[in-house]
């Protein structure tokens, strides 16, 4: 089914109801084979009263591996952005000065904790000493909410009031420790009288960032960071991966489901990964939070999220790059051989990743619901076909569709031109349908 560009301005919002509606259900293709590597549906989004901004971000990633020994073949897995509530992936852009020789395969696929996604890079074998250089950006579709319709006041729910599917993120983990006595009586305090979510949360995220800061500035000036768990955080400060685990465990404590992202955002700056929250507001949805700045709720187009995190991995976590002594990081990436290790020096040199706000526009509600929507279609059909054998003319008709997606993020950074986007998007769209497989 070819989707027809838009001609003028009521059949424009015709067909974004048509296609918002077509996409809540299972999506089917007499020429495309059932999708085995993406989900069959896809995910009714919530449609946020007044959303009329859309943003074009771009996370660029550089990492550099170095072998210790000989090694064979082996991958590198690492965090790609999911198709999560306001932000859709566009395309993985792999640059031409990284190890092409030493990649021998690449491509998205879903990890095992939804909604996250990675990319899983097969690499040639490598020589004691040597080192691959990977260097790649994520482009991403974000639709700005503010959260300026969160309710000013919501109570604080008791356990049996929270959905099911939120209550694994009211665990104790060995980062987010909730049976702390310091942690709960600090929750007690910043909880007070009051038994609204909404005003605990705003006290949360002042209280994490300005306690004790003269300690983590000193810890930052010598390097002296330490461990990144709630309870040191509590007593020491932090870094942001300490101040989000402190900030669920507080949230936690008072069965609110809360969660670790691991982000790129707008600081301006090269990093390693920057970590956030969400707590869980019932009735409403996930809330970000950002402690580093202290404030709650956090606007939605400011970061690009990489992972959303899980308890699990709130117990598998690993000592920083830079920073020996700092322990405690949830990971973004995995490597399956131990002689393998990334090379991170002062985020100068070495491996390093920043998010660059690329452009954005304002349109009519509707037609931003629209191309977020299409953008999500095109996106799965690009992760079904990426990194598949493909040959003849089904190669071509791939080729031409990641030209199209090139085009037209073009387009949208160039000109701003959110017609001209969707366009080439539903002609990438009508150049996927063409492949049989």
């Amino acid at each position: 089914m070819k989707i027809k560009p838009i001609k003028k301005n009521c059949s424009k919002k015709l067909l974004a109801i048509g296609i918002i509606l077509f996409c809540s259900v299972p999506i089917f293709s007499i020429s495309v084979t059932s999708m085995q590597n993406v989900e069959n549906t896809v995910n009714t989004k919530v449609l946020y009263e007044g959303e009329k901004d859309l943003y074009l971000l771009r996370v660029e990633h550089y990492l550099y591996v170095n072998a210790s020994n000989d090694v064979g073949v082996f991958h590198i897995r690492f965090s790609f952005p999911p198709d999560y509530a306001y932000q859709v992936p566009l395309m993985l852009e792999l640059y031409n000065d990284s190890s092409l020789s030493g990649i021998v395969h690449y491509r998205i696929e879903n990890d095992t904790l939804p909604p996250n996604k990675i990319i899983n890079f097969t690499l040639n074998p490598m020589k004691k000493g040597d080192s691959v250089l990977l260097h790649f950006s994520c482009w991403v579709l974000v639709k700005n909410h503010d959260f300026s319709d969160l309710p000013p006041n919501v109570k604080i729910p008791k356990k049996y009031q929270i959905p099911d599917e939120t209550k694994v993120w009211l665990a104790s983990t060995k980062e987010v420790q909730l049976h702390s006595l310091l942690i709960r009586h600090k929750a007690r305090q910043l909880h007070g009288l009051s038994d609204n979510l909404i005003r605990y949360a705003g006290r949360i995220a002042p209280f994490i960032k300005y306690h004790r800061y003269f300690l983590f500035v000193f810890g930052l000036d010598t390097g002296l960071l330490l461990s990144q768990d709630a309870r040191t955080t509590l007593l020491t400060n932090g870094e942001n991966v300490g101040r989000s685990h402190l900030a669920c465990a507080f949230f936690r404590i008072y069965h609110v489901p809360a969660r670790v992202l691991l982000v790129n955002n707008d600081q301006g700056f090269w990093t390693q990964m920057h970590y956030m929250v969400e707590y869980y507001c019932p009735g409403y949805g996930w809330v970000l939070v950002e402690t580093t700045r202290g404030t709650s709720p956090y606007a939605t187009k400011h970061q690009v999220v990489n992972r959303v995190c899980y308890p699990q991995d709130e117990q598998d976590t690993k000592r920083d790059y830079i920073f020996p002594a700092m322990k405690g990081e949830e990971r973004w990436l995995w490597i399956d051989n131990t002689y393998v290790t990334p090379f991170y020096s002062d985020l100068k040199n070495g491996s390093k990743s920043q998010m660059f706000t690329e452009a954005n526009l304002s349109d009519d509600q509707l037609m931003i619901n629209y191309a977020f929507t299409l953008t999500q279609v095109v996106f799965r059909l690009y992760q079904q076909f990426m990194g598949m054998n493909l040959s003849g003319e089904n190669l071509q008709h791939f080729q031409n569709a990641v030209s199209f997606e090139n085009h037209a993020i073009l387009i949208f950074k160039e000109s701003n031109d959110l017609e001209g986007y969707t366009s080439d998007m539903n002609q990438a769209y009508a150049e996927y349908n063409q492949i049989i497989i």
